[in-house]
């Protein structure tokens, strides 16, 4: 897999998959590099679970959630939702492109 880690940003109000209970709403449409892609089919999709380093208990909680897309280009991207973004400026940046698989 090729690693990219670059906010995408979602476009439009049309969503790929409706939210599931506490889940994000996939969006249809993503810009990435200053051009709009299309999710074809959810191919999988996985949460990421992180120890509680808060508070130093032994709880665990949901940080990510993951999601390998086929796309209208042909292409296959893993994504993911943060959903603690790590400060308020960066809070509008939840989608990020994680990787592509190499080659594209």
């Amino acid at each position: 897999m090729e690693f990219i880690s670059e906010k995408l940003t979602p476009q439009g109000d049309e969503f790929a998959l409706p939210p599931a209970t506490g889940e994000p709403a996939l969006p249809l449409r993503f810009v990435w590099r200053k051009q709009a892609y299309t999710v074809k089919h959810v191919n999988r999709r996985w949460k990421g679970i992180e120890p509680d380093r808060t508070h130093g208990g032994s709880e665990r909680y949901v940080h990510r959630h993951w999601f390998e897309l086929a796309m209208d280009d042909g292409t296959r991207w893993t994504v993911y939702f943060l959903r603690q973004p790590g400060s308020r400026r960066a809070a509008k940046a939840r989608w990020w492109l994680y990787g592509l698989p190499d080659g594209g």
